[in-house]
């Protein structure tokens, strides 16, 4: 994609793709790097792409062309490819004469457009598309937990199945690891120690995309996913140690008719 001239301004495109659970940038060489951490190089005609460790690529002013050309460079390097892909496009709108402002829906307006600036806003793109990702998983272990809970309800006792609830735990805690440790939500990007003059544009990003609250109803969901899921798990413990009881107190009485019948017959 080329930038589009319109009467407001330069108006230049930004796609943040979630390809899968890491992207390994060791040892990537590129000719242009424009910065290492994260890694951000130009690509295609008038192209840049910045990669994530935690699975996102971010590209700017690429054509479908080009954006295929760079994903495919990047296959060998991606850990656990993830399918759909989810991805997010942001319009910057580029107007010398204009205050930098993000309006609600519309395109990012900024008076001029850096490398630490597209930075900037791949940070927020990429932890928006990884977010969006984190809701859909967490939405599917509610429904799959929300059936057990229904059925404690209306029948008084719960349903099998200790190792289906066991694996909807541990897919909720890699879900947690990934918002609050590698992908580190609330976080600032790097760049912005470096350029105070852009934690205006992070601050408003961040609320453009409502980065922390998503963040903090993901939590939510995944501490009442863990609570119900536990509770569910003690209670098939319990009944399990139940019946466990049963069978030795079982065992207990047999062994007593056998050695009473042996008395008697003697």
């Amino acid at each position: 994609m080329t930038n589009e001239t319109t009467p407001f301004g330069i108006r230049r495109k930004a796609r943040a793709i979630l390809l899968g659970d890491r992207i390994d940038t060791s040892g990537l060489e590129q000719t242009d790097v424009l910065a290492t951490a994260p890694l951000t190089f130009r690509a295609g005609k008038d192209g840049v792409v910045t990669l994530f460790r935690y699975g996102v690529a971010v590209l700017f002013d690429l054509s479908v062309l080009e954006e295929d050309e760079v994903i495919r460079g990047l296959q060998p390097r991606i850990i656990s490819p993830i399918e759909p892909r989810e991805d997010e496009t942001a319009i910057i709108q580029i107007a010398p004469d204009k205050d930098e402002q993000i309006l609600p829906g519309g395109p990012i307006q900024l008076r001029t457009i850096t490398p630490e600036h597209m930075i900037v806003i791949a940070d927020a793109l990429s932890k928006s598309v990884v977010l969006a990702r984190d809701e859909r998983e967490v939405s599917s272990v509610i429904e799959v937990i929300e059936p057990f809970a229904r059925q404690l309800s209306e029948k008084g006792r719960t349903p099998g199945g200790r190792r289906a609830i066991l694996k909807h735990i541990g897919k909720s805690m890699l879900v947690q690891n990934r918002v609050s440790g590698r992908v580190a939500v609330a976080e600032k990007p790097d760049v912005v120690w470096d350029r105070p003059d852009l934690e205006r544009l992070s601050a408003r990003l961040q609320d453009e995309y409502e980065l922390k609250e998503r963040a903090e109803a993901l939590s939510r969901k995944l501490s009442l996913i863990s609570d119900t899921a536990e509770m569910l798990t003690d209670m098939i413990d319990t009944q399990r140690s139940l019946r466990l009881e049963i069978m030795i107190v079982v065992l207990i009485l047999f062994e007593i008719v056998i050695t009473s019948y042996q008395i008697v017959t003697r």
